[in-house]
C-alpha cells in the first residue's frame, strides 16, 4: 500500500510539475516580452527564439547530468586507482589489454553481434511475412510479441527451466533434458558446455528480440504500393521472388534500422549473462565484466575502463542508426 501511494504522488507531482513549469514559463515570458507596444516585434522574434528552450530546457538539462556527466566521469575514473582516489595514468588500460578475462569478454561480445541481431532480424522478417498471410496473424503476431513484455532476469528465469539439469539420477524438469532422457540420451548442463552454453544465451535474447523486429518490419512491409506486388505477380514472378527480389528492396533501410538497434541492445548485454551464468564457464560478457569490478571487486577504475569500452563500440553504430532513421524520414 505504501508503495502504491508513493508510487501514485510520484506520478500527481510529476505530471503537474511539468503542467506548472510549462505554463508558468510561458506567463513570464509574455510578460517579459510582451507582443504589443513599441518593440512588438523585436519581443515576438526574441519570445519565438527563447520558448522552445523553455520547453527543451529541463531535458537538456537532465541529458547533461545523467548521460554527459557520466561520460566525463568514467573517463577521468579511467585513469585512477580501484578508490577512484589516486591518479594511475594509463595502468587500466595496460590491464585490460593484458587481461585473459577481457579477451574473453570481446570475443564472446563479437559472436553475440554476429549471431543475435541476424537471427532476430531473419525471423522477425519472416514472422512478419508469414502471419500477414494467414488468418489468425493478429494473435500469431501478439504470441510472438508477448517476450518483449518479460524482463530480461524473467526471460532467463524462464530458460533456466529449459535448460535445468540435475545430474543427480533423479528426474529431468528441463525441458530439453526430459526430451532428451525419454528418447533414450543423456542429460547434459548446457549452461556449462563451453563454448556452447554462450549460443544456448544468445536464444533468449532473439526469442525476446524477434518480436520487436517482427512489428517493425511488419509495418514496412504494409508500406510498400500495391502497385509493384501486382507488376510482379503479372510479369510472372513467384512468391519467393516477390520477397527477395521485391519486398526485402524496398523495406532494407527498415531492416538496417531494426539490426542496428538490436545490436546496440546485445554491445550492452548483461542480466541474462548475470542470471544464467554469472560469466562463469566461458560466457563472460563486456556489460557484466564490468558490473564485476564495479560492485563485487569495488574498483572504478577498471569498470570505468571497460565501460568506457562499450560505448566506444556503441557510437558508431548509434550514429549511423539516427543517420539511417532521419534518412528514412526524408
Amino acid at each position: 500500500m505504501e508503495q502504491l501511494l508513493y508510487a501514485s504522488a510520484t506520478i500527481i507531482v510529476g505530471v503537474f510539475g511539468c503542467v506548472a513549469y510549462f505554463y508558468g514559463s510561458n506567463l513570464l515570458l509574455d510578460v517579459a516580452l510582451p507582443p504589443r507596444g513599441e518593440k512588438a516585434g523585436r519581443n515576438i522574434n526574441l519570445s519565438n527564439m527563447i520558448r522552445p528552450w523553455l520547453f527543451l530546457g529541463p531535458a537538456v538539462a537532465l541529458l547533461g547530468l545523467y548521460l554527459v556527466y557520466p561520460v566525463i566521469r568514467s573517463i577521468d575514473l579511467s585513469f585512477r586507482d580501484a578508490s577512484g582516489d589516486a591518479w594511475v595514468g594509463l595502468d587500466n588500460y595496460r590491464w585490460m589489454l593484458s587481461d585473459a578475462k577481457f579477451y574473453e569478454s570481446l570475443i564472446n561480445n563479437f559472436w553475440w553481434l554476429i549471431v543475435v541481431p541476424a537471427a532476430s532480424t531473419f525471423f522477425g522478417l519472416i514472422a512478419a511475412t508469414l502471419t500477414d498471410r494467414i488468418k489468425w496473424g493478429n494473435l500469431a503476431k501478439s504470441l510472438i510479441f508477448m517476450p518483449m513484455a518479460i524482463s530480461f532476469v524473467g526471460a532467463s528465469v524462464i530458460w533456466k527451466f529449459v535448460y535445468d539439469y540435475r545430474g543427480t539420477g533423479g528426474d529431468e524438469i528441463g525441458i530439453i533434458n526430459a526430451i532428451l532422457v525419454g528418447l533414450g540420451g543423456q542429460p547434459q548442463a548446457w549452461i556449462t558446455l563451453e563454448p556452447w552454453n554462450s549460443f544456448f544465451l544468445m536464444i533468449i535474447l532473439i526469442w525476446i528480440q524477434t518480436g520487436f523486429a517482427m512489428v517493425i518490419l511488419s509495418a514496412a512491409l504494409r508500406g510498400i504500393p500495391e502497385e509493384t506486388i501486382e507488376a510482379s505477380i503479372l510479369d510472372g514472378a513467384n512468391p519467393w521472388q516477390i520477397f527477395w527480389k521485391i519486398k526485402v528492396p524496398q523495406i532494407w533501410g527498415t531492416i538496417a534500422v531494426v539490426w542496428t538497434t538490436i545490436t546496440i541492445l546485445v554491445l550492452k548485454v548483461f542480466d541474462i549473462v548475470l542470471a544464467m551464468t554469472n560469466g562463469q564457464w566461458g560466457s563472460q560478457v563486456l556489460a557484466n565484466l564490468m558490473f564485476d569490478w564495479m560492485f563485487r571487486a569495488g574498483d572504478f577504475g577498471r569498470a570505468s575502463t571497460v565501460a568506457l569500452v562499450i560505448m566506444v563500440l556503441v557510437t558508431p553504430i548509434m550514429v549511423w542508426n539516427i543517420r539511417n532513421a532521419r534518412r528514412e524520414m526524408v
